[in-house]
């Protein structure tokens, strides 16, 4: 009897864990950036850093954003620390708004090695899918302290059409 009580607290567990796993791939799927090293980013050598698991391939990032609607335009933030506003490029394909660029690495002047890189460094591309039409000629960016903000009016303004489904 108590074998079974482990055995059934340990599948609980583990099934409250891939829940959890899943709900955070879903909620940030569309953050979730692959930077691919470029010609520029200017990254140490394997040699330089003291990471057994150091791979300047495999930069990771999280660029969270919000959405915001009202009855004129979208609002469109992203979080994108440590750049130019002259490294974004800012497209709007067909229902989707897409910022692309390239975070460089900056080397430090001193002599020494890389114990810790934690930053992520290359080119990246993030997909925002936009949830109306939008006037993408009349669309404006400004970029300041690391947060990146695209106003882009609405091409049919109004708030979202809603409609009551009754049910029977």
């Amino acid at each position: 009897m108590r074998f079974e009580n482990i055995k059934q607290g340990f599948n609980s567990l583990w099934d409250s864990m891939a829940e959890g796993w899943q709900r955070l791939r879903q909620s940030a799927a569309g953050a979730l950036i692959r930077f691919m090293p470029g010609e520029q980013s200017n990254l140490p050598s394997k040699s330089e850093v003291d990471d057994d698991f150091y791979l300047p391939s495999q930069g990771w990032a999280l660029l969270g954003g919000d959405v915001f609607e009202d009855d004129a335009r979208l609002v469109v933030r992203v979080e994108i620390p440590g750049m130019r506003k002259d490294e974004f490029r800012i497209e709007v394909i067909d229902d989707a708004l897409v910022v692309s660029g390239e975070k460089h690495f900056e080397r430090e002047a001193s002599e020494g090695r890389y114990r810790v890189l934690q930053c992520a460094y290359g080119s990246f591309r993030r997909i925002i899918p936009l949830p109306t039409q939008v006037l993408a000629d009349q669309a404006n960016a400004r970029y300041a302290e690391g947060v990146l903000r695209i106003e882009l009016p609405k091409a049919s303004p109004g708030r979202p059409k809603s409609h009551t489904i009754n049910v029977n």
